[in-house]
């Protein structure tokens, strides 16, 4: 019997017993039979214990799955929360930047220069400054007196205004002695009042005449009116235009100040004198805007005003959103001497086609706001654009007031510089102005592209601050051309302009009556600001206008605009004086 040894056995272990073994042949049965069982007896627990490693590996492989899917999905709950958080403070952000908006519309002042956005740190530190000199104890000697306020000089009354002498004298004779005076000069006080307007009625008498040798009968033609068959004259005309259009005065109180005077003239008659008038101005409004379309440069923008819907049902008397566009020119800033001029235009929607339709005469540049609706116009290739320097610093300073962001106040001192140069550029030759803008505006312009990218990698895209910045870097690409062209300004403010006596006009009237009534009010707004915009008493060359537009050639519309007046007035002063 062969007996085997710890090492031995061992050694079978560590080979697990693959290796082939020797023959048995030669041993005892016996001792085959024992070294057979053993074998059987090791493979048994060497398949157990693979077994159990096969089952740790299981386990382990399962235990490190869960951990994995868990660490997973704390990192997406983690993220989750922290993307609610981050959109939480957008919408806190961007609600509170429409509150500052709404406050400052109400309550606030709408400058936007830089003296308004600092004016909050300047007056914190005033205060500072104040509280300190209330602590020192400073004697009174020492606080200066301020010093008195320096009269404004008032411009004198116009000399052809009526003057009516008061002479006051204390009494006729003298007090002590009963003798009479004598007037060694006299202090002279103007005093500026009012005598209240008053209406005339014109009888336009024609008589008939007979001829006494011949017996034939003769009658003066009846002269041209504005309105054929009213009763209306060309001043009172004007006066009801110029105080709906120009003064924002509606039709309805017009009203009610000529009842106040015994007149009895309704909103509806008003109503139809205003549409059949301008109806007959149109060919002036025509005029102003082939004069505008002869710019080489023009600004337009838009505003929205309500248009009844009239008919039947729940949707009568309701009203909606319409638009009022303005087309102007103005080549003042750089010394010409062409007229100013705004034409203006009624749609019934904010569709691409207005525009485009509009502007299909005309070839040049184009100060506009972002607007996609005149991409159109655009893609012709007759329109240049021209981006609007106002409306991107706007932008940073809705943030600066509603965050004190030092980034968006940088901005707006960047963009603040810009206008430096614009200042010493006015009315400048547009040479000059190219020349000027590119040794100065130039490199603050490419600073400041190159400054904003840098910034806008530095913050979160989802800020207010980002979405001024992205809003700056795709506008500015389509500003730079003001670098090169002397005619082009920095912003579109001129076109803004036009548009605020629109805005005015709408808290008085509410509403367009119909298509009919927006169309009216466009060609009154472009004739009545155009008078504005050349110093023109709008009022004064209606009733000039109206008096003469039915008799007037059309092909010499020309001579009525409003510059041609007001040169023909200036000439008659310069003759009497």
């Amino acid at each position: 019997m062969i007996v085997l040894d710890s090492q031995d056995a061992s050694s079978l272990v560590r080979n697990g017993m693959n290796e082939a073994l020797p023959s048995l042949t030669d041993l005892p049965p016996d001792l085959q039979a024992h070294i057979a069982a053993q074998r059987a007896e090791f493979m048994g627990l060497k398949a157990d214990i693979l077994g159990l490693n096969l089952t740790h590996a299981a386990t382990q492989k399962r235990l490190n799955s869960k951990v994995e899917t868990t660490q997973a999905a704390l990192v997406a709950e983690r993220t989750a929360h922290s993307q609610a958080i981050q959109n939480r403070d957008t919408i806190i952000a961007d609600l509170r930047m429409q509150l500052d908006g709404y406050k400052k519309h109400r309550f606030g002042s709408r400058s936007e220069s830089l003296d308004q956005l600092a004016l909050e740190l300047v007056l914190e530190e005033h205060e500072i400054a104040q509280a300190a000199e209330v602590g020192e104890d400073a004697p009174a000697a020492e606080q200066e007196a301020k010093p008195p306020r320096t009269p404004r000089e008032r411009k004198p009354f116009p000399k052809d205004l009526k003057r009516v002498e008061k002479r006051i004298t204390p009494s006729d004779t003298c007090t002590d002695c009963g003798g009479s005076f004598k007037e060694l000069g006299a202090d002279v006080m103007e005093e500026l009042e009012y005598v209240p307007g008053h209406y005339i009625v014109n009888q336009i008498i024609r008589p008939r005449l007979a001829c006494t040798c011949c017996e034939a009968v003769v009658q003066a033609e009846m002269p041209s009116r504005p309105i054929p068959k009213s009763f209306v004259g060309p001043a009172l005309m004007a006066h009801i235009l110029a105080s709906k259009y120009g003064y924002h005065l509606p039709l309805y109180r017009q009203s009610q100040m000529f009842e106040n005077e015994g007149i009895e003239l309704s909103g509806s008659l008003l109503a139809s004198w205003v549409g059949k008038c301008t109806k007959l101005l149109e060919r002036l409004s025509d005029a102003v805007r082939d004069h505008v379309f002869a710019a080489q440069a023009i600004f337009m923008d838009d505003t929205t005003v309500k248009l009844l819907q009239k008919g039947k049902g729940k949707g009568r008397n309701k009203t909606r959103t319409a638009r009022l566009w303005v087309y102007a020119r103005d080549e003042k800033p750089w010394g010409s001497t062409a007229p100013p001029a705004a034409w203006y235009q009624f749609s019934t929607s904010r569709e691409a086609q207005h525009p485009s339709k509009h502007l299909q005469t005309y070839e040049g540049f184009a100060h506009a706001d972002a607007y996609a609706g005149y991409n159109d116009v655009y893609r012709t290739g007759r329109v240049t654009e021209m981006a609007c320097m106002v409306h991107i610093r706007r932008e940073f300073v809705k943030v600066f007031e509603s965050y004190q962001l030092l980034v968006a106040g940088e901005a707006v001192e960047r963009i603040a510089k810009l206008y430096e140069v614009e200042k010493q550029a006015r009315f400048k030759s547009p040479e000059d102005r190219v020349a000027l803008r590119q040794e100065y505006a130039k490199p603050i312009f490419d600073d400041l592209e190159v400054w904003l990218r840098k910034q806008l990698n530095k913050i979160s895209g989802k800020t207010p601050l980002a979405k001024a910045i992205r809003y700056a870097l795709s506008r500015l690409p389509k500003a730079r051309p003001y670098l090169d062209h002397g005619v082009l300004e920095l912003d579109n403010n001129s076109s803004e302009r036009a548009v605020r006596p629109v805005t005015l006009g709408r808290k008085n009237y509410l509403f367009m009556g119909s298509q009919a009534g927006g169309k009216s009010a466009a060609i009154a707004y472009t004739l009545i600001e155009t008078c504005k915009l050349n110093g023109v008493n709008p009022e004064a060359w209606l009733a000039w206008v109206l008096e003469r537009i039915q008799d007037h050639p059309v092909n010499r519309i020309n001579e009525l605009l409003p510059w041609e007046y007001q040169a023909m007035v200036e000439e008659q002063k310069a003759e009497v004086a």
